[in-house]
């Protein structure tokens, strides 16, 4: 069984870029070459992230990271799982900040874990992009968006491309000059010059939509 590595060549993905794709690669000229994402090497624990991506959904990274604050100290650990997320009640939840619904995502994602439903990192390096993303997406507030965060950014895989991603698509539209941003579907079939270093094609994305649009401060991503 193949196993997948943890990040990837830059350099190489750089490269790949500049020459499949002109009009990309202007941008990428004007912005600089993008260096290795320093948690591609870190271990980390996956439930613990997609707890806490549950946690920061819909709030400013500020107020949810009070409350998580908040719900580690009422656990006593700075990690979540199924073990230390049965040391809280949904009222003492609740006390803490997390709403209802953020309760029943945290319940049904401890849950999982303790059938063992949610693959670790070992098992994750054993698995394709879409196998993980199937694994995943099942847990309550956990969406496609959020598993391609996690393989971004955590697990270094080369080749996602968040199409629903606005930022990602707004890049892509002044990339290309169009008049609209692209739809999902027209982002994919656009995306395919890209491969294997879709991830690669994203990041600078992200940074052409914050230049393109003049924004104030970068867009913030939850695995930030």
């Amino acid at each position: 069984m193949p196993r997948h590595s943890r990040g990837f060549d830059t350099d190489a993905a750089h490269a790949h870029l500049l020459k499949r794709d002109r009009k990309l690669a202007r941008w990428m000229r004007r912005i600089g070459p993008l260096a290795p994402d320093p948690r591609w090497r870190k271990s980390f624990d996956p439930v613990d992230a997609l707890a806490r991506a549950i946690l920061y959904q819909q709030l400013s990274g500020k107020a949810a990271a009070t409350i998580v604050g908040r719900v580690e100290a009422a656990i006593d650990s700075t990690r979540f799982h199924c073990d230390t997320l049965c040391r809280i009640d949904d009222v003492a939840l609740r006390a803490c900040g997390v709403s209802g619904n953020k309760s029943l995502a945290l319940r049904d994602l401890a849950a999982r874990e303790a059938r063992g439903e949610i693959p670790d990192l070992r098992r994750m390096s054993t698995m394709d992009n879409q196998a993980i993303i199937d694994a995943l997406v099942p847990v309550r507030g956990i969406g496609r968006w959020t598993v391609e965060m996690m393989l971004m950014f955590r697990l270094g895989r080369p080749d996602v491309l968040p199409v629903d991603d606005l930022g990602i698509r707004k890049g892509a539209q002044f990339v290309d000059g169009l008049e609209q941003m692209p739809t999902p579907k027209e982002l994919a079939a656009t995306g395919e010059r890209w491969g294997p270093y879709r991830t690669y094609a994203s990041l600078y994305l992200w940074k052409i939509a914050d230049l393109g649009g003049q924004a104030r401060t970068p867009t913030k991503r939850s695995q930030d």
